[in-house]
């Protein structure tokens, strides 16, 4: 039997088209510049260059800090009953307030159907540590961190109603569509986690703060830079582990398989996300073994558990609070833990008695024990903690079910610990009714100035352009809080 006459291969490479041509050319070469976007493989004998968005990125100068810790107050703790303390507000409680300080003022509920009579503080102030800083009764732990701790007393806002506020104390601008802090900030440093992202945030509290994701979501960045949700415990995210059945091997398939058609989708389109979707799979890969053993307490001692006030298998702020620092310390840049509700006007759960003082009782431990963990493991020179909410109250007592206070932008408190803060320091002050900040005022564009600034990153450098326009955190504001640095 004679053999077959060899095929000739020309017939067939002639119904390629030079578009499918160069379309497979641009695909293999696609392929090529993908791995090594990855930073997963090495090709033709060079090291891959780590082209995923999340890779470390210098800073513009030396940073004082790494990572972020930002304890989201949702809902405006009233800092006249927690830090700033006004013996004089107490002596006129129940007096009307000086028309001079409401006149033109807006606020979000105000008039004769619930009060402007003042409001002196029910609560029991002494001061503590070598700052002699005052702190209420309600927060006995946070009492004991004052001396690691910087209070600015005088910060203020713009936005007086609570979505809006929240997202502008999150992404400088009441304005749907722009880019959340954290955001920023691993768009301009990326992340030191290869297993986890970069920007985790983590919820407590009885409810969701107002306006949602948004709070944490990138605007006009790449996606890749958005806020990933945890859970406290079980799977840290849904549908995380695979389905009964599906072995690793098949997983990495179907992975793999995504990958390719992900990239030839690239190749046609040229739309940059979907690198973002392709770097996702990935990380949810990987996340699979990560994640689990992040929301795993079990390796922590007693005696870490017993100083957050943890009790196993309850989901608390406590618990988020120690899941920051684990998180910071497997290279997570920025971790935002929001707990609510801080709304005190006077309604039903909303009181400043026994509401108010539950809310005290859920953070108060954790936050300062928080503050003292990464103090004792070295950590807390380069984390940067951050406790405050949207806004403030007012000295003005509202009516309602029981007596509460009303949004205030003008002076509210927050503090600073860590990250080449000036610990033991108070900065600022406010009038002695605590209407107005009269010196050192903070605004919120000042503190993300500051913010960016201890991580090692000009304000004014760190941009976008979107829409033709050179967009910043601080917008066209912001300055630096010298007095806020060590």
């Amino acid at each position: 039997m004679s053999s077959p006459a060899p095929i000739d291969p020309a017939p067939y490479f002639n119904h390629v088209s030079r578009r499918h041509f160069f379309s497979r050319c641009a695909l293999g070469f696609g392929g090529i510049a993908l791995a090594s976007m990855l930073g997963e493989r090495r090709m033709f004998g060079a090291p891959a260059a780590p082209a995923d968005p999340m890779a470390p990125k210098s800073p513009h100068f030396a940073p004082r800090a790494k990572n972020v810790i930002y304890l989201f107050m949702a809902g405006g703790p009233s800092q006249l009953d927690l830090f700033d303390y006004k013996p004089r507000l107490k002596e006129l409680n129940g007096q009307p307030v000086p028309a001079s300080l409401i006149e033109g003022k807006r606020f979000a509920f105000m008039g004769t159907s619930h009060g402007t009579n003042l409001l002196g503080s029910r609560r029991a102030f002494a001061q503590h540590g070598r700052s002699g800083a005052w702190v209420s009764d309600l927060f006995p732990h946070t009492a004991g961190i004052v001396d690691d701790i910087a209070l600015v007393q005088s910060c203020a806002a713009d936005l007086f109603n609570h979505a809006p506020a929240k997202l502008f104390m999150n992404t400088g601008s009441g304005q749907f569509g722009r880019p959340s802090m954290g955001s920023w900030i691993t768009y301009g440093l990326g992340s030191e986690s290869q297993n986890l992202p970069g920007f985790v945030v983590l919820q407590s509290g009885p409810r969701g703060p107002r306006g949602g994701a948004v709070n944490w979501g990138t605007g006009f960045l790449p996606t890749t830079y958005q806020g990933v949700p945890f859970r406290g415990q079980g799977d840290p995210i849904l549908n995380l582990t695979n389905p009964a059945g599906i072995s690793a091997a098949r997983q990495r398939l179907t992975i793999d398989a995504l990958r390719d058609l992900n990239l030839q989708q690239a190749v046609a389109t040229g739309d940059a996300e979907i690198h973002t979707r392709i770097a996702a799979y990935e990380m949810a890969s990987r996340m699979q073994t990560s994640a689990p053993e992040l929301v795993d307490l079990g390796g922590e001692s007693e005696t870490t558990l017993r100083l957050y006030g943890i009790e196993k298998n309850t989901p608390s702020f406590a618990r988020n609070c120690l899941l920051a620092r684990r998180l910071v310390e497997r290279g997570s840049r920025f971790v935002q833990l929001y707990h609510t509700n801080w709304d005190s006007h006077g309604g039903p759960g909303e009181n400043l008695e026994s509401d108010f003082e539950a809310r005290c009782r859920e953070v108060d431990q954790g936050q300062a024990a928080l503050v003292t963990d990464l103090k004792q493991r070295g950590l807390l020179k380069d984390t940067l903690v951050i406790w405050g909410g949207e806004f403030g109250r007012t000295p003005m007592g509202e009516n309602r079910d029981t007596t509460g206070r009303n949004h205030h932008i003008d002076a509210f408190t927050m503090w600073f610990a860590g990250g080449g803060t000036r610990p033991g320091t108070i900065i600022g002050q406010t009038d002695e009714l605590g209407f107005n900040a009269v010196t050192d005022r903070a605004h919120v564009h000042d503190l993300h100035a500051t913010i960016l600034h201890l991580l090692g990153v000009d304000h004014k450098k760190l941009t976008f352009r979107f829409q033709g326009r050179d967009f910043r955190l601080t917008d066209v504001h912001g300055n630096v809080i010298d007095k806020l640095i060590a």
